[in-house]
């Protein structure tokens, strides 16, 4: 596992205490990249006090206006959420969520987000993510504090420290980044041949989503499948104008 290349992105965070939790939570077990998405409070003494001696992880903690800045580059977004299966299938567990990050941690950033202390993450949140993870607990009270769940999480990718390799010639996967261009460039292409016109929009991109979240296509599979519809869309134009 690379350490540096994992980022543990916190959404919406109500209490500033459960930040400063957090981040020593992170540091305990080697972590040191926090990413604060709209946090309710920040800065906060709070923050600081429960931190204790990982107040530099604090310190270095960036704040995001929206997640998508906060995943830029992340070639892995790891969803945390407390409702068990999505997609038709079921979420990973800690232990396997943990073995995959830390695999792919030696090829590019990896991103564990975690939503709202109450709510979680939106469908929308999670839409982003290319696998989701679900601690599991007693089912009579299954409430779990946000940043206990990031020490679970943190203490799983600690264990895997060391035992993970990864093939030098596998092709670089698609980031976050490059998925969003590619699913700007399908909405248009949608739009264009006015696709499925009596199927919601939102449905269908989130069908979509899902398809090529799960299959982790390459950069290079993005690029060959952009190329493509750049040139539909302009054979499709020259008809509608009257041309060939």
């Amino acid at each position: 596992m690379h350490p540096d290349n994992i980022h543990i992105v916190l959404v919406g965070t109500t209490h500033p205490g459960n930040i400063g939790s957090t981040a020593r939570a992170m540091k305990t077990m080697g972590l040191r990249h926090l990413d604060l998405v709209q946090p309710a409070q920040w800065p906060d003494e709070r923050a600081e006090a429960n931190a204790a001696q990982a107040k530099d992880v604090l310190a270095a903690a960036k704040v995001h206006d929206d997640l998508e800045a906060a995943l830029q580059q992340a070639g892995l977004v790891i969803g945390l959420t407390a409702r068990p299966r999505r997609w038709g299938m079921p979420a990973l567990d800690p232990r396997d969520a943990a073995e995959l990050a830390a695999l792919e941690s030696r090829r590019h950033s990896v991103a564990l987000v975690f939503g709202r202390e109450r709510s979680g993450l939106t469908n929308a949140e999670l839409d982003r993510c290319h696998r989701l993870v679900h601690i599991p607990a007693n089912p009579d009270y299954s409430s779990l504090n946000l940043a206990c769940a990031v020490q679970i999480m943190a203490y799983e990718l600690y264990r895997q420290k060391g035992e993970s390799a990864v093939a030098a010639d596998q092709a670089e996967l698609a980031t976050h980044e490059h998925l969003e261009g590619f699913y700007r460039h399908v909405e248009a292409m949608i739009e264009l041949v006015d696709f499925a016109p009596h199927q919601p929009r939102e449905v269908l991109m989130r069908r979509l989503r899902r398809l090529f979240n799960r299959a982790r296509p390459e950069a290079g599979e993005l690029d060959l499948l952009r190329g493509l519809f750049g040139d539909l869309e302009r054979t499709i134009k020259r008809y509608q104008n009257g041309t060939k």
